[in-house]
């Protein structure tokens, strides 16, 4: 079997690389090396700025419209290859073909969304704001940006979260893929330069964490956007925020439940089961913790446990699986580790997925669901992200403990509620940390109107990613004042201190 060689593109044209370093994309089914992606040198890096540097001026100078037009068109094209690209996502990522037709469709919503652009830039004004002034506010592109992505949604965070508003404002655009997974990329990519992307509005780049650094301190780059790791995001944020630039960085999560007793349990169950365990919890929206009033404990966790017994675990591009693989050999390991970590620190392991063995599958890297009960304030595996199938119990007394448990998490993507009780369910959306927030919804993740809002050291920056937040990101506001002269004005000449701004007599 010949391994492909990945190239990267600058400039609207694919390149190869002059490294010598290829890094391997497996299949994470059979953990088969399928392809080679270049370790891009810090020139090539330079390369990629540089030519959307260049075609920032005409591209913001290009009318909103006629961005709108390209992503009207890139949606359509996007729509014919669905099935092509999930396919691509359940191969290197190990998604069942539900779950990555789900990360591509949830990028088409944002490309949908940027078809808006021309309302969404549009800026506000006032009329005689003063005795013969106007202000006109606009909203202008801000340059280029740089994007650094994790592998777990290789569809829906580059090219959803990231790429559609910020073309579709004005901005140019470096993508440095994600390592693991960069064929998602690479053909999506493929396809909105098929739609009529000018060259070097888009750029993408695959490189180890030395080269992308230089993005975090390029002159050139007004803007970083971020998804992965705490520790990684926030020297991103420090660092490049030091360098003048506008950051997102959005960061690790421990999303915690509260099921409290009027719940409906087995309802409330299979929600937890689709969040904790979809995308083989390989998502910072998932629900590894769940906290439960202890008076319908056990009757949950029975629940819980049977449903996740059901879940049928093989190779994610055949549809009757349910569960497919983690991204690679180590992360397996580090979720296997996790697992040990939690029998040692004295949580009840009721469900152990650690020797799991897929037929026909054997070298693939696949872990079932696992379950732990009674996990204890302290125990870590309760509190620090693992990023696989794993759910933790912690049983709780009322709803004021349950609450206190949650928001002490420094993490605060989500939080979600189970109840029938509306006093209760209005309490929490008020209280918990999360930034958003389920009632009855286990995975709380708005529609792309909305911002993705993650609090506490889930998220650093000012401005989150998708809605009017998004927008505001990849522009700058500029104000113009304005003033006409009749003749019975130009016969005075004093003009005040402050010119335009008030008028008082």
């Amino acid at each position: 079997m010949t391994i492909a060689k990945l190239k990267y593109s600058v400039n609207g044209e694919w390149k190869e690389s002059a490294t010598a370093t290829y890094m391997p994309i497996t299949d994470s089914n059979t953990g088969k090396v399928i392809a080679e992606a270049p370790c891009c040198t810090v020139d090539e890096v330079n390369q990629a700025v540089s030519a959307a540097k260049n075609a920032f001026p005409a591209w913001s100078s290009t009318p909103v419209s006629a961005r709108a037009q390209l992503m009207f068109k890139y949606k359509v094209i996007l729509d014919a290859h669905l099935e092509e690209l999930a396919l691509l996502v359940t191969t290197e990522l190990g998604k069942n073909l539900n779950e990555a037709r789900g990360d591509v469709l949830k990028a088409i919503e944002v490309v949908e969304l940027s078809c808006s652009a021309p309302v969404m830039m549009q800026g506000d004004s006032l009329m005689n704001v003063s005795h013969g002034h106007d202000t006109v506010m606009y909203r202008e592109p801000v340059g280029v940006f740089a994007g650094i992505v994790p592998y777990n949604f290789p569809a829906m965070i580059p090219f959803g979260w990231m790429i559609p508003l910020c073309i579709a404002t004005g901005n140019t655009f470096v993508l440095k893929a994600a390592s693991h997974v960069p064929q998602t990329a690479v053909r999506m990519l493929e396809l909105l330069i098929e739609a009529g992307l000018p060259k070097g509005v888009v750029n993408l780049v695959t490189c180890s964490r030395k080269e992308a650094e230089t993005l975090l301190k390029h002159p050139d780059v007004a803007g970083i956007c971020y998804v992965g790791s705490t520790s990684v995001g926030l020297h991103i944020y420090s660092t490049a925020a030091a360098h003048g630039k506008r950051v997102q960085a959005l960061c690790e999560a421990k999303n915690h439940a509260l099921v409290l007793k009027d719940a409906a349990l087995e309802m409330a169950a299979t929600r937890v089961i689709n969040s904790g365990f979809g995308c083989a919890g390989q998502r910072c929206m998932a629900l590894p913790v769940v906290c439960v009033e202890e008076e319908v404990a056990d009757e949950f966790v029975a629940h819980l446990v049977r449903l996740a017994k059901e879940l049928k675990v093989g190779p994610a591009y055949d549809p009757s699986y349910d569960l497919g693989p983690v991204v690679s050999a180590e992360q397996k390991q580090s979720i296997v580790n996790w697992i040990h970590k939690g029998v040692e620190e004295g949580a009840k392991l009721i469900l152990d997925g650690r020797d799991i063995v897929v037929k026909g599958y054997e070298d693939g890297f696949f872990l079932a669901p696992t379950i732990f009960d009674h996990v204890k304030p302290g125990m870590t595996i309760g509190d620090i992200e693992i990023f696989g199938p794993v759910v933790c119990i912690k049983r709780v007394k009322n709803f004021e403990e349950g609450l206190a448990v949650m928001n002490a998490n420094p993490f605060a993507n989500g939080s979600c509620i189970f109840t029938q009780s509306g006093y209760y369910a209005r309490e929490f959306a008020a209280k918990t940390h999360g930034g958003m927030v389920g009632i009855n919804v286990g995975i709380p993740v708005p529609l792309s109107v909305f911002p993705f809002a993650g609090h506490k050291k889930s998220f650093f920056g000012d401005l989150h990613c998708m809605g009017k937040d998004g927008v505001a990101f990849f522009t700058e506001a500029k104000c113009v004042t304005s003033r006409w002269f009749n003749e019975e004005d130009k016969k005075h000449t004093k003009v005040d201190t402050w010119e335009g701004t008030m008028t008082r007599k």
